[in-house]
């Protein structure tokens, strides 16, 4: 059976109640008496987590990516930007010419 959240729209009292579903909303407020109980909108209570799980096995779309193309896609990304990073530290800056702290000489 679900765990509902309840709040009293008068006097801010919260709970939360078991029931089954088919079972008719409160309303009553068990705190105050008053016909302001309703029913509030709340997160799933559960996380799918391990390894046999991914974030986009279960979402609606194109149908997702397998783990080992993004793994491929992310190490290709990876080599790319340590490509040019080491490019750009080869290569001297556009204002220091190349005499700076940043570039030393390779004599």
């Amino acid at each position: 059976m679900p765990i509902y959240a309840y709040k009293c729209e008068s006097c801010g009292h919260a709970k939360d109640v078991l029931q089954k579903i088919s079972d008719a909303p409160l309303t009553e407020c068990p705190a105050c008496g008053k016909a302001t109980f309703s029913k509030q909108i709340t997160a799933a209570g559960f996380q799918l987590k391990g390894s046999g799980w991914y974030v986009t096995d279960f979402r609606g779309g194109s149908g997702g990516t397998s783990a080992a193309a993004t793994g491929a896609a992310a190490a290709g990304a990876t080599a790319s930007a340590e490509s040019s990073a080491s490019t750009a530290d080869a290569a001297p800056a556009a204002g220091c010419g190349g005499s700076c702290a940043c570039h030393p000489s390779s004599s």
